[in-house]
């Protein structure tokens, strides 16, 4: 007797919405945005992802004026967030072109400009996903 199969996930299937941020997750986004802005970081824009993903919460994108201040800036905002109790993870050190700075529901892009530039996140994570058709393919 074979058992019958679950049925396959249609792409018109929407995905359980993300809680709303919680008082931590705002008092983490403030600690980040403080500690950027003492670093000097240039251009610092936030970007509200509730709702949009389940990643994070907030993405914090930043320049940085040379590879040193990157990764300066990163490794300054790992310490700060570890005095605050927050594990974060870093990527991309090595190179020091961009670096995220991974707190959980805040995650932060430290880029140098030329990098940011040529990404441009703030493009991609601007955009109106509710607005999108996720119409695979339709027969007439």
């Amino acid at each position: 007797m074979k058992s019958a199969k679950p049925a396959a996930k249609t792409a018109t299937a929407k995905a359980a919405p993300k809680k709303a941020a919680n008082a931590e997750t705002h008092k983490l986004h403030d600690i980040v945005m403080k500690a950027l802005d003492q670093d000097k970081g240039e251009n610092i824009v936030s970007i509200n992802l509730e709702g949009k993903s389940a990643i994070a919460d907030y993405m914090v994108i930043v320049t940085g004026t040379s590879t040193r201040a990157v990764v300066g800036m990163a490794e300054r905002l790992r310490e700060r967030l570890a005095k605050e109790g927050v594990k974060a993870r870093l990527e991309g050190q090595d190179t020091g072109d961009w670096v995220i700075v991974d707190a959980g529901d805040v995650i932060v892009h430290v880029f140098r400009a030329e990098v940011r530039e040529f990404y441009n996140l703030e493009k991609l994570w601007s955009a109106d996903f509710s607005t999108v058709d996720y119409t695979l393919y339709q027969s007439s």
